[in-house]
């Protein structure tokens, strides 16, 4: 058997009156996914464990069996790992935004969508300014970037700037959780006050602003932790021989590489709504051939959601079922209309699919939340449980129930 994993980013949402009281997912006609929870069997999952903050980092890892407690180090060591930094005792990583203030508010955690090499121009310029043999400034993607200080202290309380949108930016600086990490506390609230003086005057910045675009005036750091200790899946899952993580955030790329397995880049691939989805299809089909297991992650509707943008995220939901669910099923030698799984193959192999949300991301909030997200596994051989949508409300009547920490990973891995 092999396995692969369809991730929808912050695709679940809440129940809303202009959409009739029903979710996006519910509301929406995807064919693709109630056929993946028509044939197989579903449930919810709990993501973020009691205590942790609803990020991409913590679902994510949750949804491949991590213990949180354990390994959980926030979102910036993973990105490290993604970028190819590689970290030494003490050094403490932070995802870095480059974002855009109005005033006393913080207009837009995304710039709305630097290209990466703008991006880049931009965190090159800030270590040419601002960088030291302490500070460390290395450019990732659109913009999401790394900043890495030596002997920096991570208790520390960071507010992610996406929980923030159009709220006041100064009571959410980074704070000492302990008086020990004041000085590290101290030394970022320095470096985002010298980046509010320095970006504003960097050409390109000038050019957004004569352009209507919103600048890149300010970085925002969070997620901080130092080198996490993952074991490979392959170590956890004998089972697996070898496995492959598509796709194009820099996270999930670090939980990939943690977890031992080999990063695919697709070109078109972009983190946004104008991703390839077909691409991405083509290349988990290409690596299911070589590979045991695929985690196929796509970041659309998540951005959509942060954006607040209902019409845009119901666009990238519906792109994700018809653009790359069904070109997967197909490609495994099922269609929509065939009522069985039995069919799910790949070059005679069987093939599990499971399909979900890392957690929601609700359209009328901007930000994650840490509800159960449904979920559903089909493979051959398994049969149905009567659930015939995917979707929030469906999944409580699969059979699964409510799963938590590693009991996902392991009923799709049989074990």
């Amino acid at each position: 058997m092999k396995y692969i994993i369809l991730l929808g980013d912050g695709m679940a949402d809440w129940h809303e009156t202009i959409l009739k009281g029903k979710t996006l997912l519910q509301y929406l006609d995807i064919p693709n996914m109630d056929w993946l929870a028509r044939c197989g069997r579903n449930g919810l999952l709990k993501t973020v464990p009691e205590g942790f903050h609803p990020g991409s980092e913590v679902a994510n890892s949750s949804i491949l069996g991590y213990d949180q407690r354990l390994v959980y180090e926030g979102r910036g060591p993973l990105e490290a790992a993604s970028i190819g930094v590689d970290l030494e005792p003490g050094d403490l990583a932070l995802r870095c935004n480059l974002v855009s203030l109005e005033g006393d508010v913080l207009k837009n955690h995304s710039c709305g969508r630097l290209e990466t090499e703008e991006g880049q121009r931009l965190i090159e310029f800030l270590q040419e300014r601002l960088g030291s043999e302490r500070v460390h400034f290395y450019p990732g993607v659109q913009y999401r970037h790394l900043l890495v200080l030596k002997g920096g202290d991570k208790r520390l309380r960071c507010v992610p700037p996406h929980d923030i949108p159009l709220k006041p930016w100064r009571e959410n600086l980074p704070e000492a959780e302990v008086e020990e990490a004041e000085e590290t506390a101290k030394l970022l609230r320095s470096l985002m006050e010298e980046s509010q003086r320095l970006l504003p005057t960097h050409p390109l910045n000038v050019e957004r602003v004569q352009k209507g675009l919103d600048p890149a005036n300010s970085i925002w750091p969070w997620g901080g932790g130092y080198r996490p200790q993952m074991e490979p899946l392959t170590k956890t899952f004998p089972q697996l021989r070898g496995g492959a993580v598509i796709t194009a955030v820099d996270l999930i790329r670090g939980i990939g590489k943690y977890a031992g397995l080999r990063v695919i880049d697709v070109e078109g691939a972009t983190g946004r709504w104008d991703t390839d989805y077909e691409a991405k299809a083509r290349a988990a089909i290409e690596a299911l051939r070589t590979d045991d297991f695929v985690y196929l992650h796509v970041e659309a509707s998540d951005e959509a959601g942060h954006d607040g943008d209902r019409e845009l995220k119901l666009r990238t939901i519906k792109d994700f079922d018809s653009r790359l669910v069904g070109p997967v099923i197909e490609a495994l030698g099922a269609k929509n209309t065939d009522p069985t799984a039995d069919r799910l193959n790949i070059d005679g192999e069987p093939v599990a699919i499971a399909l979900l949300p890392d957690h929601p991301t609700p359209v009328k909030l901007r930000t994650h939340t840490a509800e159960p997200v449904p979920f559903c596994i089909c493979k051959p051989g398994q049969k149905p449980d009567g659930v015939s949508a995917f979707s929030e409300a469906d999944a409580v009547s699969g059979s699964y129930g409510l799963l938590r920490g590693d009991e996902f990973i392991r009923a799709f891995l049989q074990l």
